[in-house]
């Protein structure tokens, strides 16, 4: 990833420590010193491990969305397929692979990395890597995680479009997903019309 920060801004880190650490989430103070001199003490940091999304495509061209709670805001929110690399994970693609599996039931043909964005590159340590998946044809039945009840929703481009259009998605690292998506499109199918 390219670095577009002058390297005299980085701050120098003479503290950190751990304030709660579980399976979920890894919060931590650190004691850091900017390059003028003046000490910030806490800064909190979030410690996540990678996400990933995808834009997912069947093979009869259609948008894979899904539906979830999300309980931080209490709203039942329209997304995209989405998840954590897991340790078990090789790579961001084989975690997108496994999430699309266990969200939707599909497998894709291929498989297109289009971005890697933070979320918020002030508090949170990880990276949001999204994908354009092509070609997917329904396997299974989806199996989420224990704590997740999605619902799938088929849609076709144009209303894809008309649901970005319309501010029919609150999740922000989704939208530039599929900003991305839409990028790439033109690369993949010669249709890129935001």
């Amino acid at each position: 990833m390219a670095s577009y920060v002058a390297s005299n801004m980085k701050w120098k880190v003479l503290a950190s420590r751990s304030l709660i650490k579980d399976q979920w989430i890894d919060l931590r103070a650190d004691r850091c010193q900017l390059p003028n001199g003046v000490v910030v003490d806490p800064f909190y940091i979030f410690k996540y491990p990678d996400w990933t999304n995808a834009v997912a495509l069947t093979t009869s061209g259609q948008v894979i969305l899904t539906r979830q709670y999300r309980h931080g805001i209490g709203s039942t929110i329209l997304e995209l397929p989405s998840g954590t690399v897991d340790e078990s994970d090789n790579s961001p693609e084989e975690a997108i692979i496994r999430e699309l599996l266990e969200e939707t039931g599909f497998t894709f043909e291929s498989i297109h990395s289009t971005a890697v964005v933070s979320s918020n590159p002030d508090k949170l340590n990880n990276l949001v890597h999204c994908f354009l998946a092509v070609g997917g044809k329904k396997v299974k039945e989806p199996n989420p995680g224990i704590s997740e009840q999605i619902e799938v929703e088929l849609v076709s481009i144009k209303e894809f479009k008309r649901l970005l259009r319309e501010n029919a998605f609150l999740q922000s690292v989704h939208i530039a997903s599929a900003y991305y998506a839409l990028v790439h499109f033109d690369r993949f199918f010669g249709i890129f019309d935001p």
